[in-house]
């Protein structure tokens, strides 16, 4: 795999996270905290944050809003994503894609495999672009945040990495 070329400059991205949780609040939010926290570090910056209840229409609701405003390039959501009664976010965001990434999924069960053996496959993990803002749902948890992050989003969202990024589908 290439790395990002030190003689290129790094195009800072516009991001927003939403965390979609029935048992979370701003003051345990750790996994919103924790992308908050990774993506600064990684010279973007934070143009939004919310959370709410597992629920499709707050979902869409929130992220229709982030999809028609040009200042967010990419929506972070964590949360939602597994095969509870509750779990929605999969639901919530497929209707407004225009396209999937659907690489991304694939890619986020094999880096996990090593993680969780098997139980990766309840993951629903997921990625697609619309009004060229890319949307990736992540589940809800610090590790797989944290393993979606270090093992793509922070390579794909950076505007030096080779041959291709994500980067230039957002302008």
């Amino acid at each position: 795999m290439s790395k990002p070329s030190p003689s290129d400059t790094a195009i800072p991205l516009r991001i927003a996270v939403l965390t979609v949780s029935d048992t979370r609040d701003s003051s345990n939010d750790t996994s919103g905290d924790l992308l908050v926290e990774l993506l600064e570090k990684a010279g973007h910056t934070l143009q939004s944050r919310d959370l709410v209840k597992d629920d499709i229409y707050q979902i869409r609701a929130v992220c229709s809003q982030w999809i028609v405003n040009p200042e967010v390039q990419v929506i972070l959501i964590t949360g939602g994503t597994g095969f509870s009664g509750r779990d929605s976010t999969p639901e919530a965001i497929s209707p407004l894609l225009d396209k999937e990434v659907i690489g991304f999924g694939e890619m986020f069960r094999y880096i996990s495999l090593e993680q969780v053996g098997s139980s990766t496959i309840q993951s629903r993990a997921m990625a697609g672009l619309v009004n060229k803002t890319l949307i990736f749902c992540l589940p809800g948890s610090n590790n797989a945040c944290r393993t979606a992050w270090d093992g793509i989003l922070l390579e794909q969202l950076d505007s030096r990495q080779r041959p291709c990024n994500f980067v230039g589908l957002l302008s």
